[in-house]
């Protein structure tokens, strides 16, 4: 799995982040095993929306709780399929391994996405 990749911290001390790219389900396997709050997008490739909303994730990623993960849902169709992605971009919440919430209808701003992991974060 590639980590989060830390760099310079922020103004409120938490070190930056980049979005994790998950492989396989050893992947993802991996990241609940290490992180309890978790948003996990759904891409394809050629996805017009999803590429616009990688700025957003990496600034969502900085910003947010948790960490913020993408899967390509044709290179691993089992994940895809566990939960039931039927189109993509599919952004979903994970709060100690289940789903939490789902935002499956296209573009999301870095503000909903925020606020979406605060109130999840909390709980």
């Amino acid at each position: 799995m590639t980590e989060p990749t830390p760099s310079e911290p922020t103004d409120d001390g938490r070190a930056t982040q980049k979005p994790v790219q998950l492989h396989d389900m050893a992947d993802y396997d991996d990241l609940l095993a290490a992180h309890d709050l978790v948003l996990l997008e759904f891409v394809t490739s050629g996805c017009g929306i999803c590429a616009s909303m990688e700025p957003v994730l990496s600034g969502v990623a900085r910003s947010a709780p948790g960490v913020v993960a993408t899967v390509n849902a044709g290179l691993v169709p089992d994940l895809a399929a566990e939960f039931g992605v039927q189109s993509v971009p599919t952004l979903v919440v994970l709060r100690d391994g289940e789903e939490a919430a789902r935002l499956d209808d296209g573009f999301q701003s870095s503000e909903t996405l925020v606020d979406v992991l605060e109130t999840h974060a909390a709980n």
